[in-house]
């Protein structure tokens, strides 16, 4: 799991255990925790944008659904990949650079994250199995 999956892992773990109060917090605490406080690895949007994006559509159980990010395309990208995996369990299996290409299918666009967020919540049971 990579350091941004973790980060994603623990975020969700300190939000439903009352340590965080808001997902943003649990995620800059997570992130301070693995890169420490202020850095450039805690200040990646495209990430943190993913997770808040999950967040935001009622998909980790026990955050509710709020608005939480105002990214547009790294939630896209968090979602589609959500939706794939929905219907194609195996790609679980495969590395994040494989399921962005296959996101982004259409695109040159260069990974920044983003699935290695929803591989680690979706292969850790953190992603509901349907919207709801």
């Amino acid at each position: 799991m990579s350091k941004y999956g973790q980060a994603a892992v623990n975020a969700v773990l300190l939000y439903t255990s009352g340590q965080a109060t808001s997902p943003r917090g649990a995620w800059k605490e997570a992130t301070a925790q693995l890169f420490g406080a202020g850095s450039e690895g805690q200040r990646k949007a495209c990430p943190r944008d993913a997770f808040l994006g999950l967040c935001e559509e009622n998909l980790i159980p026990g955050i509710p659904s709020a608005k939480y990010t105002r990214s547009k395309l790294n939630k896209e990208y968090a979602l589609t990949a959500v939706g794939m995996l929905r219907t194609e369990p195996d790609l679980s299996q495969e590395d994040a650079a494989a399921l962005w290409r296959r996101v982004q299918s259409d695109q040159e666009k260069a990974h920044n994250q983003q699935m290695d967020v929803v591989l680690s919540l979706w292969n850790g049971g953190y992603i509901r199995e349907n919207k709801g």
